[in-house]
């Protein structure tokens, strides 16, 4: 398949520091990504190096001699592309495209776009400026010409503020194109139509500093307007119902013999207790465990996969937060035996024929109302981030809890676990070894902060 090719502008901004990691995700999905930059833009990104990540030289001087060869590079440059993004857009930039101007490189290409080609904004400045009746007229004219604005985000800003103007992160912005282009190119809709963003995790390692932004702004927003903890609000679960699956499946092979996973169901178990004592309703489905089972819990013991998926499935519209932590077998025995298969009876090698079990997370994500939080976990021999990734973005979870099962203090069995959370707006958060009992805990503070967060977002 031909790549898509991208125009990436880049206006001055503190936040075009995102913009060669903006490129470099680009690339890596496959796109051909040329970009064009404003003077102040140097004032915080390298021109250099966005041009070593997408493989063309930056234009920034509209009459710099490389490109105007025969006085119409804006017009080539314009039709060569199938989509144009400006991230970060400044308010000028935003203004300027408003009434038409193309008094440098940037604005030139932009105006010069064919009709058929979308222009897509991801707006970045101080509250104050974004909340600005000019800006909101601006970009309510921008929107009449069929420009797609990408919404910034809440949080911590340059000024030392918080408040909502922050260009979303590289992945966001990322998603939000890649999932706009796919539905256009699907759809017999030939004209630009503002979509409705639904998170597609790019896989993007986030530096520490970066994640550490994101945790806090996010928390200083939502303690500003609830005035309330993290901890608080995570022990306070009395309006939601909890459905938690914990343990292994066992598959018959014959009346003795089974497949099944190491599990102990001590995670899934964990979390069904830490629930309970925050005042949330649970129910428990779990295979078969040896240890008791929680007091106070709605508790359904299964054994089969298909057992295990029945039971969920009669929950699935009563659930509000619904927690995926059992080790469901992938496939069972197409034909299990009756009786028991005897040695004796049986050639050197005895083939089993397996087929696939049905998929939970999978189904549940698929099929999840507005007011529906769910989480899966993900337990990796190796690659766990990009294992991990591929199953939020595949199941349509909002969060996934990641670990080795072949690392110390991780996996099956142990008293401890190694976690880490893989959010669906693309962060990472990896936490040092814990007791499944106080990883519970951690995970119940992250799901309330983050099930605020997705719930605002959509209002």
């Amino acid at each position: 398949m031909a790549k898509t090719k991208l125009l990436l502008g880049i206006c001055g901004s503190i936040s075009a520091y995102k913009a060669p990691l903006i490129v470099r995700e680009f690339v890596k999905l496959g796109y051909e990504v040329r970009c064009v930059m404003t003077e102040s833009a140097k004032q915080f990104v390298s021109s250099a190096v966005v041009s070593n990540l997408s493989h063309y030289n930056t234009i920034i001087d509209m009459f710099d001699p490389r490109f105007d060869n025969d006085g119409s590079w804006h017009i080539h440059l314009a039709h060569w592309a199938d989509c144009m993004v400006i991230a970060p857009c400044s308010a000028t930039t935003i203004s300027k495209l408003s009434i038409g101007s193309a008094d440098n490189a940037l604005l030139l290409v932009a105006l010069s776009l064919p009709k058929k080609t979308p222009l897509i904004i991801a707006p970045a400045m101080d509250s104050d400026m974004w909340e600005h009746p000019s800006t909101n007229r601006n970009i309510s004219v921008l929107k009449e010409d069929g420009a797609i604005v990408i919404p910034p985000d809440s949080g911590e800003l340059a000024s030392g503020l918080v408040g909502i103007g922050r260009l979303p992160e590289p992945n966001t912005i990322v998603s939000f194109v890649d999932s706009h282009l796919e539905h256009k190119r699907t759809s017999s809709i030939s004209t630009p139509i503002e979509v409705e963003y639904e998170p597609v995790f790019i896989n993007t390692v986030a530096s520490a500093v970066e994640k550490d932004q994101w945790q806090a702004s996010l928390e200083l927003e939502l303690l500003k307007q609830t005035n309330n903890s993290v901890t608080a609000s995570a022990q306070n679960l009395s309006n939601e119902i909890i459905l938690i699956t914990a343990g292994p499946t066992q598959e018959p092979i014959d009346d003795v013999r089974y497949i099944t996973n190491h599990s102990s169901g001590k995670m899934g178990y964990a979390l069904a207790e830490v629930a309970r004592d925050f005042g949330a309703k649970v129910i428990l489905v779990s295979g078969p465990v040896s240890i008791s089972p929680p007091k106070g819990v709605e508790l359904h013991l299964v054994t089969t996969s298909k057992e295990m998926f029945e039971t969920v499935q009669h929950f699935s519209k009563e659930y509000t937060i619904g927690i995926m932590a059992a080790a469901v077998s992938d496939f069972t025995p197409s034909t299990p035996i009756h009786g028991k298969i005897k040695k004796e009876h049986s050639s050197q090698t005895t083939m089993i024929e397996l087929v696939k079990t049905a998929d939970i997370l999978h189904t549940l994500g698929h099929s999840k109302h507005s007011n529906q939080f769910l989480v899966g976990f993900a337990l990796e021999s190796e690659e766990l981030r990009l294992n991990a990734t591929k199953k939020l973005s595949s199941k349509r979870a909002d969060m996934i809890v990641g670990n080795y099962a072949n690392k110390p203090n991780s996996g099956f069995h142990g008293d401890n676990n190694t976690i880490s959370v893989f959010y669906s707006n693309g962060v990472i958060e990896d936490f040092e070894p814990m007791t499944k009992q106080e990883c519970a805990i951690e995970l119940f503070k992250r799901i309330a902060l983050y099930k605020t967060y997705c719930e605002q977002r959509t209002v």
